[in-house]
């Protein structure tokens, strides 16, 4: 996924570059991991998940970060996880 710190309102949606990353665009700027918690709570409030459901596997100080997302702490099935990330890689969701 691409983050866009310091926006001026949150939202999740859209695809960046050719190998079609999520872009997240959050307001917190990117001081004290804060826009990290910030991306971090903006993609599980697009999915419709717990917030403790989705963590940060790499790109803790990086525009780019990997996330996972556990669909058991979500509550969900996987591929219904898989189908809102699909349609938020289609469009835009504002938080």
């Amino acid at each position: 996924m691409r983050v866009r710190p310091g926006a001026s309102r949150t939202r999740v949606g859209g695809r960046y570059g050719d190998d079609a990353r999520l872009v997240v665009a959050v307001s917190a700027r990117a001081v004290d991991g804060k826009a990290t918690r910030a991306t971090l709570d903006a993609v599980a409030d697009a999915l419709g998940i717990r917030p403790r459901a989705v963590t940060l596997v790499s790109g803790a100080t990086s525009r780019d970060k990997l996330l996972e997302i556990d669909p058991v702490a979500a509550g969900v099935d996987e591929k219904e996880v898989a189908a809102r990330l699909t349609s938020l890689l289609d469009g835009t969701v504002a938080r």
